[in-house]
């Protein structure tokens, strides 16, 4: 049902043999320097992946969401922490091509496309993680403009971007209450908090965008008034499966490290493969890979097809990715043994890029929260 077209097998060559050449031989010094490598994003740019399914009108890929999925868990294999941002980035572009107005598309998708102007997601606030319908950022309308007001919180590409997108609330109607703005960079009353000292993911900087009076232009508006949530929330559904491929590619990854590493090394009078309990538990993190696989490929054909059950799918596939792709981790820690926790190997990184998947873009628990309320609504 899942199988790979030629199309998708070319791309996947090629996106593989960019993260092998420009992020896998480097991706461990720059988790240990915290560097933010934004020349190796343009250069993902100039091969289409600033703007998977992005219009080609506007210089997008026009790629679906099941071409996208083999795209990240490709990258992730070489880094889950620079795949996961460039899944965020696509969100933000996905959102002015899909939500905003000729101008506005005309503006930023050319250059954010091309990964030459960054992007970043504006929903969690300090006081509010899962329950995002009760931000608390303002946005009031002042003539011809908006004055925003608030803190956003661990918000990627803070700092770096040339974009956020700002969901604030301009009216007290609960989630009906919020809309979402185009905030430039350097806007006046625009500033960020210091770069979050993070278990993982530690080659994109994480801060708190500050708004302070901020004014931007009423033409700033993404949509209408109070469809700010929603817009959110359908972001969400293909950020998740992003996320879930991200942590498939790092697990992926981890299985097939394990695999080369019980086969050169020695104990007990031979190789580790002569240890039933070990390739036992290759096995078991093949096959939770495998079927975390399936449904994600599952949830991202119905959201290209704009199934009705898309939201609970993609819900499903997050869960399930997210949680075998640090399983996978995990394992592959314990089978290379003490090597495992050194950070030469690599293993250890991965694990702790991984660790976080489970918790943004909703954590497991809401997926789990979503899936069992469809059930009890049908």
């Amino acid at each position: 049902m899942f199988e790979v077209s030629e199309d998708q097998k070319s791309l996947i060559e090629m996106v593989h043999d960019f993260a092998e050449t420009r992020i896998a031989p480097n991706a461990l010094k720059w988790d240990q320097e915290q560097h933010f490598p934004v020349d190796v994003l343009a250069e993902a740019g100039q091969l289409g992946m600033g703007g998977i399914y992005v219009s080609e009108d506007h210089g997008g890929s026009g790629l679906s969401r099941s071409d996208a999925v083999l795209v990240f868990e490709e990258l992730a294999k070489a880094d889950p922490t620079l795949a996961a941002y460039i899944s965020i980035h696509n969100m933000v572009v996905w959102m002015v091509d899909t939500f905003g107005n000729d101008e506005q598309r005309a503006k930023w998708l050319p250059s954010m496309t091309a990964m030459e102007d960054l992007g970043s997601y504006c929903l969690t606030e300090p006081g509010v993680g899962s329950d995002a319908a009760a931000l608390s950022t303002r946005a009031r309308r002042d003539g011809d403009e908006y004055v925003l007001s608030g803190v956003k919180q661990f918000i990627s590409g803070a700092g770096s971007s040339a974009l956020y997108i700002v969901m604030a609330r301009t009216a007290d109607t609960g989630s009906r209450g919020i809309s979402a703005f185009l905030v430039p960079g350097d806007a006046e009353g625009l500033s960020f908090g210091p770069n979050e000292k993070k278990m993982g993911w530690k080659a994109q900087p994480t801060r708190q965008v500050i708004m302070e009076g901020v004014r931007i232009p009423a033409g700033n508006l993404l949509g209408e008034e109070g469809q700010g949530f929603s817009m959110a929330m359908q972001a969400l559904n293909g950020g998740r499966l992003n996320i879930g491929a991200c942590s498939l590619g790092g697990g992926q990854s981890a299985l097939e490290k394990s695999a080369l590493y019980l086969k050169e090394r020695q104990a007990f009078g031979g190789p580790l493969t002569r240890q039933e309990a070990l390739v036992f538990k290759l096995a078991e993190m093949d096959m939770e890979l495998e079927a975390a696989r399936s449904l994600l490929r599952r949830a991202a054909a119905a959201l290209d097809a704009k199934s009705p059950d898309r939201v609970r799918l993609c819900a499903m596939a997050k869960k399930m990715a997210t949680d075998a792709g640090f399983n996978a981790a995990n394992s592959a820690i314990q089978l290379h043994g003490g090597y495992g926790y050194l950070a030469d190997y690599g293993m250890e990184k991965i694990a702790r890029d991984l660790r976080v998947h489970q918790i943004l873009e909703g954590t497991n628990e809401i997926m789990s929260l979503i899936v069992g309320r469809t059930l009890l609504e049908s």
